[in-house]
């Protein structure tokens, strides 16, 4: 095992090499750009080391077209005999630059041990960690049994249906082609997550009657009424959520408590093309939408999640004339938590002592990532997040990727192999 760490290593170049090669790919979500070339950079470097390669488009998934196919790549080593399956899973879109930079967001610049991106926290340090680690391990130890499996794949910024989840509906996280999962997320090198909250995803429409603006009376203004909601939402949803608290180790401590995020919102007529430089017309809105992100705890069950919110509705109902509303379900996703005593668990975790010194730290995290695809669809239940990086730096200007965690959590995953396949 020594041999191993010290490989690690000796391989500091190359995974910086490779973490800025992946943050030069600009593979933006929304829309999904460029995310066959990222997936056919992976796929040549692991063939030319004897990988099996499957390119895997998405076809048909939410948000796939023919302008923006969603590309994903699985990457496998067999062993010399039969085993088990460890599977790296990373994906590989990455959000909008957004403003306040000082680098290149696309420029994978090294600069005082930290490589800079958009994305190299979130996640391709992580994926450049897995797959150097991966390679290490099969250098050291050529007669493994088993097999490792390396994913980049798609969307995992927008719900991973393009991706993971599609993977999932295909047999690929199987649990008997698959007994563990290690999701690289930059969640600290000595933590563990378990898990994530759950998540209900929906839009509220409040339904008014048109006019014209000049006689609002003849009218009934939607905006007015989704004021109504919001002024409801504060009087006695948030103070509700406040009060709501969970086991779960969910970080950071603000995110033990239930959450409600209010996404967007749009009343009235619809914002204009850029070039266009006209005045609004004069009219009294009769459709107001806001879409709402509400997060919740394993002790609470989706039906009275969704009741609460209906009942807040039927309160400003009850006050207001002529007061009419939808709601519609986005989609919703349960929360997890894989058990601390589960094999993949104990394992990264004396790594982490082996490696760090300390004991890991269990955690959930606060939302959602591609474990809910793997637990739900692929009843794959023995899965974490592992990784390096510091979620706080996560879709922010400047985003960065420390070098010496990228190499400290190469080596746990390393030894992690090394425990499961050896």
């Amino acid at each position: 095992m020594d041999r191993l760490l010290q490989d690690i290593e000796a391989r500091r170049d190359d995974l910086v090499a490779l973490t800025q090669e992946l943050i030069r790919v600009p593979t933006l979500n929304p829309p999904g750009r460029h995310y066959r070339d990222i997936c056919a950079l992976v796929g040549e470097r692991m063939s030319k080391q004897g990988w099996q390669v499957e390119m895997i488009r998405a076809e048909g998934a939410l948000g796939d077209s023919d302008r923006h196919p969603r590309w994903n790549v699985v990457c496998r080593l067999e062993g010399r005999g039969a085993g088990e399956c460890v599977h790296f899973n990373s994906h590989h879109d990455v959000v909008a630059v957004g403003e306040g930079w000082s680098r290149d967001p696309f420029g994978g610049e090294l600069a005082d041990g930290r490589v800079y991106g958009r994305g190299a926290c979130d996640m391709k340090g992580g994926l450049a960690t897995s797959i150097v680690a991966a390679e290490a391990f099969a250098a050291a130890c050529p007669d493994f049994r088993g097999a490792i499996e390396i994913s980049a794949t798609a969307d995992e910024e927008s719900g991973g249906y393009g991706g993971v989840a599609y993977l999932a509906e295909h047999g690929h996280f199987d649990p008997a082609r698959v007994q563990h999962v290690i999701i690289p997320e930059p969640l600290n090198k000595d933590r563990i997550c378990l898990g994530h909250r759950g998540v209900w995803w929906a839009e509220i429409e409040t339904q008014g009657r048109i006019a014209h603006g000049s006689m609002p009376f003849l009218g009934d203004c939607a905006v007015r009424h989704m004021g109504a909601v919001l002024d409801e939402m504060e009087a006695t949803l948030f103070p509700l959520l406040a009060g709501k608290r969970t086991a779960m180790p969910v970080v950071p401590e603000g995110a033990k408590q239930s959450t409600l995020n209010l996404n967007a919102i749009h009343g009235g007529e619809p914002v204009q093309e850029a070039d266009y430089t006209g005045l609004p017309s004069a009219c009294v809105p009769d459709r107001c939408t806001l879409t709402i992100d509400r997060r919740f705890l394993m002790e609470e069950d989706i039906a009275e999640v969704k009741a609460e919110v209906t009942a807040m509705m039927e309160r400003v109902r009850a006050r207001r004339p002529d007061f009419r509303y939808e709601i519609q379900d986005l989609f919703e996703v349960q929360p997890t938590m894989t058990p601390e005593d589960a094999p993949v668990v104990r394992v990264v975790g004396d790594a982490v002592r082996q490696v760090l010194g300390t004991e890991a730290e269990f955690v959930v995290s606060p939302g959602t990532y591609d474990q809910k695809h793997i637990d739900r669809i692929g009843r794959l239940k023995n899965c974490i997040a592992y990784g390096p990086g510091i979620l706080d730096l996560a879709h922010q200007p400047d985003e960065w990727i420390g070098v010496d965690d990228m190499v400290d959590s190469g080596r746990v995953m390393a030894l992690a192999l090394h425990a499961l396949l050896a």
